[in-house]
């Protein structure tokens, strides 16, 4: 009986690690999704429901966490030792924050939806770009100005352009989004053939 028990929680732990851990390299998404085959049907699966590719997601997800689920902004210092209150509430693989978050989980339905779980990160992206094209009339495919209105919000996008930061990070993430769009091309018709893992 404990013998059964231990086992079951060595596999529990074991899976759990498993999940939560950082691919071992970030910038390839091919890489990422042989770790991760489940990742690749979540964003499939958002890719299919809202029309955000899936390199584009992975790029957002590299520039706000780097993969990492437990990710949050640094706290501030106060004399530049003393460590004081984060910048903000943004939290997890999206970097999404309370109040959008609990927006995105209002508006879609997803009540249960946690900014640690990969599937849940992918969705709100998806949901976020979505919203950006329907309000700001971004493309879906424009990863330079999807991420703008991402880092930015809705209503600072229009100010971009004073905000040199922003647009250099942009870049990062329109360049990103690119190789993992090449990389892609290599390895999606392998990733498409496991059709029977359930997700």
């Amino acid at each position: 009986m404990y013998k059964k028990l231990n086992f079951f929680l060595i596999l529990l732990i074991l899976f759990i690690s498993a999940c939560s851990s950082i691919p071992k390299n970030t910038s390839d998404s091919c890489s990422i999704f042989n770790e991760r085959y489940l990742w690749y049907k979540y964003a499939k699966k958002t890719e299919k429901k809202w029309g955000t590719p899936i390199h584009i997601q992975l790029a957002i997800i590299k520039m706000e966490s780097d993969f990492d689920w437990l990710a949050k902004p640094a706290r501030q210092k106060i004399f530049k030792i003393i460590p004081f209150k984060r910048p903000s509430s943004s939290f997890g693989y999206s970097q999404a924050v309370k109040g959008t978050w609990e927006q995105y989980k209002n508006e879609t339905g997803n009540t249960l939806a946690t900014r640690t779980r990969f599937k849940d990160s992918v969705d709100f992206i998806g949901w976020y770009t979505d919203k950006s094209n329907s309000i700001l009339k971004i493309s879906m495919k424009d990863a330079f100005r999807q991420y703008i209105a991402y880092h930015e919000g809705w209503g600072a996008y229009k100010d971009y352009r004073n905000n040199q930061k922003v647009i250099k990070l942009a870049k990062k993430v329109k360049n990103q989004s690119d190789k993992y769009r090449l990389q892609l091309k290599k390895c999606e018709k392998r990733l498409n053939k496991n059709k029977y893992i359930i997700f």
